[in-house]
């Protein structure tokens, strides 16, 4: 989740069980920040089995063209991390991070007077380790998470290869888009909840409903054939 104050910008991170924060205050966050902090965190606590994301261009990729797989979800499915990516201004999914961020604000951007960066970099980094004293119970209770490989490094040219799940709400039609693309799922299921789950990069695509008074339940409702064209992939920061 990205935040700005001033002249500075805020990316951060919370794990759903074992309740890890994090937070890297920045003069300015580019995908290559992102995936800079997404390394350093999982070298440090481990690979989850999932990575949730807000729709930011910055970790999905660009919006503008058709079937872009961006950099972070790149790293992810290197890593074997399936990258999900919440619905299209629907704040609902980032609850826990949202209510992260707005302790932060409070503990630490409104609280103290911050001179430079790096007196807040200094200052962020003294809560964050607070809280993760804190919740160090909650930590040790919570599900293994796999190692971080020791000799790898991240190779963009690599065609994307693994699950990627988009959450998303149908139009009135029962349409979605993603991965720039409309798919007609289903005309009885209009202006709800869906979970795609893309296969790369020779498909399908599955689309499964999602309800919130039931979420255990989740009937498959669309499958779909889908080939990720081979493009050059060019690195850009």
């Amino acid at each position: 989740m990205l935040r700005r104050a001033k002249t500075w910008s805020l990316l951060t991170g919370l794990a759903l069980h074992a309740g890890l924060p994090d937070a890297w205050p920045e003069d300015g966050i580019t995908t290559g920040r992102v995936q800079t902090a997404l390394q350093a965190r999982w070298r440090a606590v481990g690979l989850p089995t999932y990575a949730q994301f807000d729709n930011d261009t910055r970790f999905q990729g660009p919006h503008q063209f058709p079937d872009i797989v961006g950099r972070v979800p790149r790293l992810c499915l290197q890593l074997g991390v399936i990258p999900v990516f919440t619905p299209l201004h629907d704040p609902s999914f980032q609850g826990a991070l949202e209510s992260f961020n707005g302790r932060w604000q409070a503990k630490v951007w409104s609280r103290f007077h911050h001179p430079s960066l790096a007196d807040l970099q200094l200052r962020s980094a003294a809560h964050i380790a607070a809280v993760r004293q804190r919740g160090a119970t909650r930590t040790v209770e919570a599900p293994p998470r796999r190692p971080f490989p020791a000799s790898w490094e991240f190779d963009p040219g690599i065609a994307p290869s693994g699950h990627v799940v988009f959450l998303r709400r149908t139009d009135a039609r029962g349409v979605v888009t993603l991965l720039g693309r409309a798919f007609a799922v289903d005309p009885h299921w209009p202006h709800r909840l869906v979970r795609a789950e893309v296969n790369l990069p020779h498909g399908p695509i599955q689309f499964f409903a999602l309800r919130r008074r039931d979420p255990i339940a989740q009937p498959l409702l669309q499958e779909m054939p889908y080939e990720l064209p081979k493009r050059r992939w060019r690195l850009r920061d």
